[in-house]
């Protein structure tokens, strides 16, 4: 039999964490007797091109290094999302995959997907396009300022497989017209990873080298919370900023508060004038918890991260990976937004949404710290996702009809 060639695009940092349970399941798929072979093609946009935050979370995955590096850089979202177009139009072409498989909701996501659905491949190839599957699809905030809705919206529009984490995606995407047969409940890619790199995150160092466990010999680790902001909406604008970190500073009067900076909102912090809040480090390094600053790290690989998520006693973010990755990891969750695309880490009771106004986060924070949570993870959370994706598309690939 004929092998699949597929191709998988990552972008960003989180499309990283769901290849690596995909590239995982595509070698345990080689392996196994009596299957077709896959023929995998990694590309990596560049879309994050900061060492910390991308080639680094390869190492940690332990991803092949990609086969493509478009290396586009940054940019506006128009001025990216065309450059990553352009690069990638002739890999495409020149590589002629079967199925292109994009996930999550960066520009790369749809960039990518635009290109596949428009591309046409020459003869004598037997497909004139790739079919394309989008991982983790479905997701809804309902917010189209937000530029992610749009990517969600786009790529789900031209894929021919939509594989969903929960079953809100499910009946956003049958309200949208979708037919049924489309659509893979499949479980979620990124927790594949999580559980996968769970032990292996716990022999970090990163809790001892910021003071906040004694020595590796004891299990005792001091209570703080952990905060990622990126979103432009929360850090480009310095009313909305101001009131989430005037949130910030109470709370880090009551315990300390660890802050691995995103690079842009580093750079919002100093043009808004913000420094006096904050402790910066150069470096990983003991906290000084006489402060009440918010301390700053620079950005962390993902086992670091990972270990210092699992032990908080509280996290606060403006993220969709670490709704998730609380939910799973059962620790209380305070998003800083009034909406979000994955409800089920709030209907499960670990994630609350606060918005971003000063006394409705601190309250928030001070509900969640009180708590002890105890949920279940959602359905099919269990570390197989990838290997149904591949499952998926092994079976239907020579089935399913092209929508050329």
């Amino acid at each position: 039999m004929k092998p699949i060639k597929m191709m998988a695009v990552a972008g960003a940092r989180p499309n990283f964490m769901k290849i690596a349970s995909i590239v995982t399941a595509i070698e345990a798929h080689n392996q196994s007797q009596g299957n077709p072979a896959i023929q995998r093609i990694l590309v990596h946009t560049g879309q994050h091109y900061d060492e910390q935050m991308s080639n680094a979370f390869f190492r940690d995955l332990g991803i092949p290094k990609p086969d493509v590096d478009l290396e586009v850089g940054s940019g506006s979202h128009a001025q990216q999302t065309a450059e990553i177009m352009k690069r990638f139009e002739g890999v495409l072409l020149r590589e002629a995959p079967d199925v292109l498989l994009v996930v999550g909701d960066v520009n790369s996501t749809a960039a990518c997907s635009l290109v596949a659905s428009k591309i046409a491949y020459p003869p004598p190839l037997e497909r004139t396009r790739p079919l394309i599957a989008h991982v983790e699809a479905g997701l809804r905030s309902f917010d189209r300022s937000m530029p992610e809705e749009i990517n969600r919206l786009v790529t789900d529009a031209l894929s021919d497989f939509l594989f969903i984490t929960e079953d809100s995606a499910a009946q956003n995407l049958k309200k949208e017209g979708v037919v049924e047969r489309k659509i893979h409940w499949v479980g979620n890619t990124m927790v594949d990873t999580l559980l996968s790199h769970r032990a292996k995150a716990e022999e970090s160092t990163i809790l001892s080298r910021l003071g906040l466990k004694a020595s590796s010999e004891t299990d005792n680790v001091r209570q703080y919370a952990l905060v990622t902001l990126h979103r432009p909406s929360n850090v480009d604008s310095p009313k909305t900023f101001g009131g989430i970190l005037e949130a910030l500073s109470t709370l880090a009067k009551k315990i300390p508060i660890l802050f691995p900076v995103h690079p842009r909102t580093a750079n919002r912090i100093r043009e808004f004038g913000l420094e006096a809040s904050f402790r910066f480090a150069n470096e990983v390094s003991a906290l000084d918890f006489t402060s009440a600053q918010i301390h700053c790290v620079p950005p962390l690989g993902y086992l670091d991260f990972l270990c210092l998520t699992s032990h908080a006693s509280l996290v606060l973010t403006d993220s969709g990976g670490i709704q998730e990755e609380t939910t799973v990891l059962n620790v209380p969750c305070v998003t800083l937004r009034e909406n979000t695309e994955r409800p089920v880490t709030v209907s499960r009771g670990t994630n609350v949404l606060a918005g971003t106004r000063k006394d409705d986060i601190l309250r928030r924070a001070e509900e969640k710290l009180r708590e002890s949570p105890k949920n279940q993870p959602p359905k099919y959370w269990d570390g197989r996702a990838g290997a149904r994706i591949i499952e998926v598309l092994v079976r239907e690939l020579g089935v399913m009809p092209s929508t050329q």
